[in-house]
């Protein structure tokens, strides 16, 4: 796979394997060891970046609390992974009416090879974010669109450019019912060409080209957006993360790494 695509063996390998190392953020990926088997990677380098695997488990554990608080208030609305690698949240979701998994042909062409046979509440879709217009390729039907979205793009849009940030954001609240929500992470703007320090990234070849400096960038972009919530990276580190992060802030303006819900009006 090409620099971006790769780095899904980042959180693979977390889910896999990370409850070794926090075991109190060890999300219970059913499937996440096995398909690294299957792939036989080396991972080792990964699994030695301990701050990585832990905001790995630590995102992944919020994104699986939000879904699930979303579908138990909406048991009949769909789900959409855009950029969803080889993960596979429908395990935790058994509240979900249906979800859909997206992201590049050839990374479909892997989740196919490597991943179960999906239940019938479980659909695909060859897209690239990158390209104007993706959202009709998703084929959702009229009754995923007669109700709120619970829509996921994680680790996904720090390697975009600015502008297409901004056409990913304008195409969802474009098409998607209000009260959908999209559930995105973000760098700070400081790290912004920084990925080749980064221990896991690095490796990759992948860069980091869009960063934020306050949360309120994300709702500028089109009309119909709000900020329903965010979350730092700063929580799972206790006192000390919190305490840091209020010194950083005032100089870097956004938390170093944010996972924000934004909301369709």
């Amino acid at each position: 796979l090409p620099p971006v695509p790769s780095t899904l063996l980042i959180p693979l390998a977390a889910r896999a394997h990370g409850g070794r190392y926090f075991p109190q953020l060890d999300c219970g990926d059913a499937q996440a060891a096995t398909v690294l088997q299957q792939l036989g990677a080396d991972t080792s380098a990964y699994l030695a970046d301990r701050p990585t695997l832990l905001n790995v488990l630590w995102r992944t554990r919020r994104i699986r609390a939000l879904a699930q608080d979303f579908f138990a208030a909406r048991p009949q609305s769909w789900g959409l992974n855009l950029g969803c690698g080889l993960s596979q949240y429908l395990q935790w979701l058994p509240g979900a009416a249906h979800w859909l998994d997206a992201d590049l042909p050839a990374v479909m062409a892997l989740r196919r090879r490597l991943l179960p046979t999906p239940a019938a509440r479980q659909h695909s879709a060859d897209i690239d974010l990158q390209a104007p217009d993706w959202w009709p390729a998703l084929q959702l039907p009229p009754e995923a669109l007669g109700q709120p979205l619970f829509v996921l793009c994680e680790g996904v849009l720090m390697y975009l450019a600015p502008a297409q940030v901004r056409q990913v954001l304008q195409e969802f609240a474009d098409h998607a019912p209000p009260g959908s929500r999209l559930v995105l992470d973000a760098i700070a703007h400081c790290g912004v060409g920084q990925a080749g320090w980064h221990a896991s990234v690095g490796r990759t070849g992948a860069q980091f080209h869009w960063g934020i400096g306050c949360l309120s960038e994300l709702t500028r972009m089109h009309p119909r957006l709000r900020l329903h919530s965010s979350y730092s990276v700063a929580e799972c580190y206790g006192w000390l993360g919190l305490w840091l992060e209020a010194l950083w802030r005032p100089w870097i303006g956004a938390p170093l790494y944010t996972l924000a819900v934004l909301e369709v009006i």
